[in-house]
């Protein structure tokens, strides 16, 4: 399809993107057990985490046949015109686009990345488009992008006469209903008494992601290894993932990030700690287990606030969901998160960001008649995080939490058990002290706002960008001229020097240059 007796950058004839760069990563990694056999074509990984003049090198001395990217790479990749490579010019022989988890990309806000590619590639192609779900977008993206499309859905033999079911027979899902305070007591728990088998614990934010796993690597046994993942870990997350991947127990502690599209082998339980923001991404995240016929149990837990999340979740996912009971008298590991918190100020401040952050996702769940913050037993949300006082926010502002009782300690005096911050924070207190430092005021965040303000700012932003994004595109378009064009433009010029040298008289001037406009 796109042979070729040598390999070079004009003869992209594939282009697979992926929301994730896990995802990619994976794709790459199965297209090279096909390509063994195929010798003749290459494929190249584009993928964010590193420079994009390393891609563009790659490209230059490499070439491929087949693209696999994620779609702000891509685009990074299409717009850049250099001495070296001209992409956007050589991906006009493409013969196959592949959009996977096409739903995810949208979601992900790749949106006008996506329009951006396609804007560069030939009409005449090949299409498509694999979702574990069909969103309005992904519609409106078939409306859109596809011509004659055809809809093929995937199910297991046994799942089709299970009716409606979405999930694989091997998968058992549970719900546990606890109080706040009870939660990270359970969980810690149940980790213990699974020592041996491998884990995905889901937390709402990358915040929290960063304090409990922390927080869970002091306090389970050394014999269960807790690795933590998250959107914002940049350059990290590509080994970590790949040393997950090979253990053969342990915790992976992560967001969503994780929840679709990775194929993470033998997982034998999803914790879901924190419910999905949106309700679709429940059977994603319990998905990670029980793969290619294998068994898996996934547990959700759940606030007694949010219990009807569960007959939620059975009607809107038609999903089973069975009752998991709390371990009566389990360790009080809460208590062991407050003790951390005081002896390293690190663990004091993440304790902090990751309560805050919680709250801020809770107030903007996508479930929010179930997921209500009023709802919130702030006090033992509080205790759950281990937090030695309540922060500062404007979600807790004119509240009285008479539950909850804040350390009476100095939380100045918190040190830091890294030896060199601590020094450096003491060095810092030290000049402040003396006069010669001022002590920093807290700068104005916008985070710091109401989610109903912060979710207008962030709105006029992207209306914004997309407004420059538009305006340069049209510029861009408006500077391309055509070889076509050029060469109208290159013989109008020469009929003009000709008349101007008199080569030619002014009427056959005319005449030829009337010839030329008939079509």
């Amino acid at each position: 399809m796109f042979a070729s007796d040598q390999l070079s950058l004009t003869l992209i004839g594939a282009l697979i993107i992926s929301p994730t760069r896990e995802l990619a990563t994976q794709i790459s990694q199965v297209l090279d057990e096909f390509l063994k056999s195929l010798p003749q074509f290459s494929r190249g990984l584009f993928i964010g985490g590193r420079h994009i003049d390393d891609d563009v090198k790659l490209l230059h001395s490499q070439g491929c046949h087949i693209m696999i990217g994620t779609p702000g790479r891509l685009e990074e990749l299409l717009q850049k015109k250099t001495d070296q490579i001209n992409l956007a010019k050589s991906i006009k022989q493409l013969e196959i686009l592949i959009l996977d988890e096409a739903d995810r990309i949208l979601d992900l806000g790749f949106e006008t990345s996506i329009n951006t590619i396609l804007q560069y590639l030939p009409k005449q192609r090949r299409t498509g488009l694999f979702s574990a779900t069909q969103t309005e977008k992904v519609v409106d993206l078939i409306r859109a992008g596809l011509r004659n499309p055809v809809k093929v859905r995937i199910v297991e033999k046994d799942e089709a006469t299970e009716g409606d079911s979405k999930i694989p027979l091997g998968l058992s899902i549970y719900s546990m209903v606890c109080e706040a305070d009870q939660k990270f007591n359970q969980l810690i728990y149940f980790l213990k008494q699974n020592k041996t088998s491998k884990h995905i614990v889901f937390f709402s934010t990358c915040a929290c992601v960063e304090y409990f796993s922390k927080a869970m690597q002091s306090i389970l046994p050394k014999s269960i290894e807790v690795i933590p993942i998250h959107g914002k870990m940049k350059k990290k997350r590509h080994k970590v993932f790949d040393r997950f991947c090979a253990m053969q127990s342990g915790v992976l502690v992560c967001t969503d990030v994780m929840a679709r599209g990775v194929d993470i082998p033998n997982i034998h339980y999803v914790l879901q700690y924190d419910p999905p923001s949106q309700a679709s991404s429940f059977i994603h995240r319990c998905g990670r287990t029980a793969r290619i016929g294998n068994e898996g149990k996934a547990i959700v837990f759940l606030l007694p606030s949010e219990d009807t999340y569960i007959h939620f979740i059975a009607i809107n996912q038609k999903v089973t969901i069975g009752e998991m009971k709390c371990v009566p008298d389990v360790a009080n590991s809460v208590s062991k998160l407050k003790k951390l918190c005081i002896k390293d100020r690190a663990m004091y401040e993440k304790s902090l960001q990751a309560f805050v952050s919680f709250v801020q996702s809770y107030a903007k769940h996508e479930c929010h008649l179930i997921f209500r913050f009023k709802d919130l037993n702030v006090a033992a949300l509080a205790r759950s995080f281990g937090l030695l006082h309540l922060p500062s926010m404007p979600e807790l502002k004119g509240k009285t939490i008479p539950d909850f009782i804040p350390e009476n300690i100095v939380y100045e005096d918190i040190p830091y058990l890294d030896k060199v911050r601590e020094q450096g924070r003491q060095e810092k207190l030290k000049l402040i002290a003396e006069g010669k430092l001022e002590k920093k005021k807290k700068k104005f965040n916008p985070k710091n706002k109401p989610w109903s303000e912060q979710k207008e700012m962030k709105t006029n932003r992207k209306e914004r960008r997309e407004k420059r994004k538009l305006a340069k595109e049209r510029k861009r378009k408006a500077q391309d001229i055509t070889e076509e064009e050029m060469d109208d433009l290159n013989k109008d010029t020469s009929l003009i020097k000709k008349l101007k040298k008199k080569k030619i008289s002014a009427e056959e001037f005319d005449v030829k240059f009337e010839e030329k406009k008939v079509p």
